[in-house]
């Protein structure tokens, strides 16, 4: 009886994992393809050269008043580039699809 106890947690937990082995990691696709987007410290003026102009570029955050550095989004179909006086401080790998895991497409 006690091994039926232990047994029957452990079928659960097992079973929970199972649908996680297939679904696709947003990190996973991001480690595969660093090439494909720009690296931090590029201008602007070298993005736009060799990714072409972006899909969107959304209005600046941040300022004066909010005693934070201005942040510029500019979208593009595979990646999103955030700038900082004219220079890539990071670069976010957008979502492939709905069913893949990562985090959410920015506010538009």
């Amino acid at each position: 009886m006690s091994r039926r106890v232990l047994v029957l947690p452990l079928i659960a937990l097992l079973g929970l994992s199972g649908p996680a082995l297939a679904d696709t990691l947003l990190i996973e696709r991001a480690q595969e393809t660093p090439a494909a987007a720009p690296v931090r410290g590029q201008t602007a003026a070298d993005v736009e050269a060799r990714f072409g102009a972006p899909q969107q570029k959304l209005e600046p955050r941040g300022g004066q008043k909010r005693q934070w550095p201005v942040i510029q989004r500019w979208l593009y179909p595979g990646f999103t580039v955030y700038f900082e006086k004219s220079r890539v401080i990071d670069v976010v790998i957008n979502k492939a699809s709905a069913e893949e895991i990562g985090p959410k497409p920015p506010i538009r």
